[in-house]
C-alpha cells in the first residue's frame, strides 16, 4: 500500500478544529482508494511562541523536508504581532521550500448563494507570486522612539520571479478558457509595476491561443464582485494576489470556504496547503468554523500527490453536502463543524461501500 507524510501543522484558532477535522476526511478517503496518510502532528505556532519564543524549533524547516507534503491550519495570537507570527512559520517554510506559487481557487459552490452579485457564474484561479513582491524582507526602521521616527519596505521584483508565475499562469489558461487577467498598479508605483508589466506581457505573449489583459488592481477588485465571470485566471504580486483572492472567496460566499496550495513545481520540496481564513478568535471552541476551506485544500494536497480520483472524490462529497442544504453558519446554515464534518465522512463511507470489488 501507498503510504505518504504528511505533516500537519494546526498551528493557532479555528485551525486546531478544520485542519484535524479535513485530516479525518483525507484518512477516509484514502481507506477507500488504497492508500495510506501517516500524519507527523506538530504543535507549532503561537502557544508554542509564548511558551519558548519561537512559533517553530531551529530545525523545523529541515524536519518538514523529509515529508510529503503540508497541511496547515491557521497562524496568529491575539497576544502577538502578526507579522511576528507569520514570520515565524508560515513565510519562512513558502520561502525555504521556493513555494513561489500560491494558487487560490475560487467558483460558486453548490447551496451557495453569491453575496453580491446575484446569478453570478464565478470560476477563477489566482496565481499568486509567493516570495517576494511586497512581501519582502528588505527594509528597516531607525529613530525609534523619537519624533523623527520612520520605516521603510523595499518591494521586490525579479525577472525570473515574475516570469516563472506569468507562465504557469498562461499554461494553465490555455487548459481553460484562455485568458489570463494580469493585476498590475503601473499608474501608480512607476518601477515595479511597469516591470511586472512588461514581463509578463513577454511570457504570455509567447502563448498565441492565450488573450492578455492587464487591469489596474481597483477596477479589477470592482470587476471581480460585479462580473466575477469575465474572470478565468488572474496573475497577481504577492500583495494584490493575497487581497484579490480573499475578495473573490467572500464574493462567492465566504472567505471559509477558499483554499489555498503552495507549490514547489519541481517537487524538490514538499508543498504545502492550507485555508485562507484566519485564526478567528471570536469563534475558537464554540464548533461554529466552517470546514470547507481545510476540506478543499485537502483535496488539493490529494491532487498534488497523484491521488487525482480521491482528489475528485473528496472534492465532490463535500460540495454534495452543501448541495444538501448543509452549511455552517458563515454561510446561512445552521451546522456545526462537527455536523459538517460527519456528513462528509458518511458520504464517504456509503461511496465506499457501494464500490466493486473484485
Amino acid at each position: 500500500m501507498q503510504q505518504y507524510t504528511i505533516d500537519l501543522i494546526p498551528g493557532d484558532g479555528i485551525g486546531q478544529e478544520v485542519a484535524p477535522a479535513a485530516a479525518r476526511c483525507i484518512d477516509a478517503i484514502a481507506g477507500k482508494h488504497g492508500f495510506s496518510v501517516s500524519w507527523r502532528v506538530r504543535d507549532w505556532g503561537s502557544s508554542r511562541y509564548l511558551r519558548d519564543g519561537r512559533m517553530m524549533p531551529e530545525n523545523g524547516i529541515d524536519e518538514l523536508a523529509t515529508g510529503d507534503g503540508i497541511f496547515l491550519g491557521a497562524v496568529g495570537h491575539p497576544e502577538i504581532d502578526d507579522h511576528v507570527t507569520l514570520w515565524g512559520l508560515l513565510i519562512p517554510i513558502r520561502r525555504a521550500f521556493d513555494l513561489y506559487l500560491n494558487i487560490r481557487p475560487m467558483r460558486l459552490l453548490p447551496g451557495i448563494a453569491p453575496r453580491v452579485t446575484k446569478n453570478a457564474d464565478i470560476d477563477m484561479i489566482v496565481v499568486r507570486e509567493n516570495v517576494e513582491g511586497e512581501y519582502s524582507e528588505v527594509g528597516g526602521r531607525a529613530y525609534q522612539g523619537t519624533p523623527e521616527e520612520m520605516a521603510f519596505q523595499q518591494a521586490l521584483f525579479t525577472r525570473r520571479g515574475v516570469s516563472r508565475v506569468a507562465e504557469y499562469a498562461a499554461v494553465l489558461a490555455g487548459s481553460r478558457r484562455g485568458i489570463v487577467t494580469s493585476a498590475t498598479k503601473s499608474n501608480g508605483l512607476i518601477h515595479s509595476m511597469p516591470f511586472w508589466d512588461e514581463v509578463v506581457a513577454e511570457v504570455v505573449g509567447a502563448f498565441p491561443e492565450v488573450e492578455l489583459e492587464s487591469v489596474l488592481i481597483d477596477a479589477l477588485a470592482a470587476r471581480a464582485v460585479l462580473a466575477p465571470n469575465s474572470l478565468d485566471v488572474v496573475v497577481a504580486s504577492n500583495l494584490l494576489g493575497d487581497i484579490l483572492s480573499d475578495l473573490v472567496a467572500a464574493t462567492a460566499g465566504s472567505i471559509g470556504i477558499a483554499p489555498s496550495a503552495n507549490i514547489n513545481p519541481d517537487r524538490s520540496k514538499p508543498s504545502m496547503f492550507e485555508p485562507v481564513h484566519g485564526t478567528a478568535p471570536d469563534i475558537v471552541g464554540k464548533n461554529l468554523a466552517n470546514p470547507v476551506g481545510a476540506l478543499w485544500a485537502g483535496a488539493m494536497l490529494l491532487e498534488h500527490i497523484g491521488e487525482a480520483d480521491a482528489a475528485r472524490d473528496l472534492q465532490a462529497d463535500f460540495e454534495a453536502v452543501l448541495a444538501d442544504g448543509i452549511s455552517t453558519r458563515d454561510l446561512g446554515g445552521g451546522a456545526s463543524t462537527d455536523e459538517f464534518v460527519d456528513e462528509v465522512l458518511l458520504r464517504i463511507e456509503r461511496d465506499a461501500s457501494n464500490l466493486p470489488t473484485d
